[in-house]
């Protein structure tokens, strides 16, 4: 059975991009162009690692992680953005997340990431 994989950006090329990457390594992946499209179509106790963008229109990732603690989901986060603040990978592990990706995110980095949050 496939991991499930879903990816909230509101870059349609970047969703579009780690999809097909991932789908070659036999993910079920999910993509959505707001945190308001993801949450209207995920249960918060669906299984599942979430690849999360930190800036879109409306609900940013910070709070879009905010919302999933306090819903009381144990899903894995990892951050992935065009940040270039030193702080903002050590902000996404303050604040819950596995992990931290900078665009363009090294597929087989993202991967590796992926595969050690789903066995924690």
């Amino acid at each position: 059975m496939s991991a499930n994989i879903y990816i909230v950006d509101d870059d349609e090329s970047v969703c579009r991009a780690l999809k097909t990457l991932l789908m070659t390594y036999d993910f079920e992946v999910k993509t959505f162009n707001s945190a308001q499209g993801f949450f209207d179509n995920v249960a918060h106790d669906a299984p599942g690692c979430l690849l999360l963008d930190i800036h879109m229109p409306g609900t940013d990732g910070w709070e879009v992680q905010r919302k999933i603690l306090a819903s009381g989901s144990t899903r894995p986060v990892i951050f992935i953005s065009a940040e270039k603040k030193d702080n903002a990978s050590v902000r996404a592990l303050q604040v819950g997340a596995v992990g931290f990706l900078q665009k363009p995110v090294n597929g087989q980095t993202l991967v590796d990431m992926i595969n050690g949050a789903s066995k924690n």
